[in-house]
């Protein structure tokens, strides 16, 4: 097979290929560029799975970066299993055909016990004195202690929250190279994920992103000039475009004060009790599953919700279907917000109630997607003094509170999660195998296909779509 690699520059568009993003601009004009129709949601987790598997989310299941676990009764992001996606991956596709192939995944989700031969991804520590300690977790294991000891600890705090930077990305790049030098593997997926979230902080202004634009322009020109001089096949790749927003829509507030939604008290603050509640949104970005306990409430529940400002449209089971998000695990609505809106998950009335850990970087307790994760608190005076002293009493052992983080989301100025329609803000696929390609504009359903086109040599009479069991072969 051709020995291909995959950089997944997330929130690149063709409106954003220009004057501060010179290497790209370049070596695309050598090649082709095509717009990829979105999905819906249109955001990480059910992007990738459609990428990676040639499938939409009412097959492989990931209809959101998060969901309601039903028998549980627990709202659950970022999860991190492979075995969520239910549906085979383009590399056990293509080791189906040659069994010498190899693919290694680095920092691509649902990247844990998976049927790749390398594997990196973010995994930190949480002692029980209350620290978050970067690190990873590799396959092979001894990878782990190895690669870090090489190129330092992950820039964990560089990879998301107000801190986030160009390192952490960086750092990935380095880490890409680090196994090829190492393992040679065939197909090789990179996640570069900082141009998504300064596109959030300030929306689609370039002159604000224009050191950002040109800080991942010069990590992908390294790693295309790097891999292309190993004899690689490189595709650059997006998963959506990111829409500039100033309207937060709290949907569980709406909920709330209809009723419909129960909180549980624990010293002072609330907690959203999923279990207990006829009807709550599990907001991410700008979709939000909403899950409705007793059916009976699903007309009150839909309209409350369309008379919501800020809500474009209210998917029900025949809108689910028209977008392929008849899955289990979707709410029995869902919602879709305006261009220029975004969901918060916010529940509580007032701030002086909100939990402990909606101040604070924490992806694993907010019953939702929180962007506002990327700014610190206005209000505070002396942030970086404050955080000093918290991470003087890590230092020292003792348990501690990261809360610096706002409440205010109207800082939010970019999102992401509708089917944009205007091709300079969709995603995009560049390639120099134009050989490939005889269109402009390709469906997120062939992206596994197109990786697969890649990896069949020029020369081999080995037919891709020798197998009916992966229809998303050429």
């Amino acid at each position: 097979m051709q020995k291909t690699v995959v950089l997944n520059v997330v929130g690149l568009t063709p409106g954003l290929l220009g004057k501060n993003t010179p290497f790209l601009s370049r070596w695309s004009s050598q090649g082709q560029v095509v717009s990829v129709t979105p999905i819906l949601p249109a955001v990480t987790c059910s992007v990738q799975a459609t990428y990676l598997t040639g499938k939409l989310p009412d097959e492989h299941g990931i209809v959101a970066n998060g969901w309601y676990f039903r028998d549980e009764c627990e709202v659950k992001f970022w999860r991190q299993s492979n075995k969520l996606v239910q549906a085979p991956k383009v590399w056990e596709m293509a080791k189906s055909i040659d069994p010498t192939f190899t693919c290694a995944n680095l920092f691509w989700w649902y990247n844990m016990y998976s049927s790749v031969d390398y594997t990196i991804t973010p995994r930190p520590m949480y002692p029980a004195d209350g620290r978050k300690i970067p690190d990873i977790y590799t396959q092979p294991g001894e990878m782990r202690s190895q690669i870090q000891s090489d190129l330092g600890q992950f820039p964990l705090f560089n990879f998301w929250g107000p801190n986030t930077s160009i390192h952490s990305s960086q750092w990935i790049a380095e880490s890409a190279k680090w196994i090829e030098q190492r393992y040679n593997p065939t197909l090789t997926l990179i996640y570069l994920p900082h141009l998504d979230y300064c596109l959030q902080r300030v929306g689609c202004d370039e002159k604000q992103i224009q050191k950002d634009l040109q800080e991942i322009d010069t990590v992908c020109g390294d790693l295309i000039e790097y891999y292309e001089s190993r004899n690689a096949q490189v595709i650059v790749l997006s998963e959506y475009g990111i829409t500039s927003v100033s309207k937060p829509v709290h949907l569980n507030r709406i909920l709330r004060e209809n009723g419909l939604i129960v909180v549980r008290e624990e010293l002072g603050r609330e907690l959203l009790d999923p279990g207990a509640s006829t009807a709550f949104a599990v907001a991410d970005h700008q979709v939000a599953h909403v899950y409705v306990n007793d059916s009976a409430y699903i007309p009150k529940v839909r309209s409350l919700l369309e008379a919501t400002v800020g809500v474009a449209k209210v998917l029900d089971e025949e809108g689910k279907q028209a977008y392929h998000l008849d899955h289990p695990r979707a709410g029995e609505l869902v919602a879709i917000a305006q261009p220029d809106a975004w969901f918060t998950y916010y529940y509580w009335l007032s701030d002086r109630r909100a939990p402990d850990f909606a101040r604070t970087v924490d992806i694993h307790r907010k019953p939702g997607y929180d962007p506002v994760e990327l700014f610190l608190a206005p209000q505070l005076k002396l942030p970086q003094v404050k955080i000093a002293l918290t991470l003087l009493k890590k230092q020292l052992g003792f348990r501690y509170l990261m809360d610096v983080i706002s409440l205010d989301a109207s800082l939010v100025r970019g999102s992401h999660g509708c089917v944009t329609t205007s091709s300079s803000e969709k995603p995009l696929l560049i390639t120099r195998q134009t050989h490939l390609l005889d269109t402009t504009a390709i469906e997120a359903t062939d992206v596994c296909g197109l990786i697969l086109k890649h990896l069949k040599p020029r020369d081999s009479n080995v037919s891709l779509a020798a197998s009916t069991s992966f229809p998303c072969f050429p």
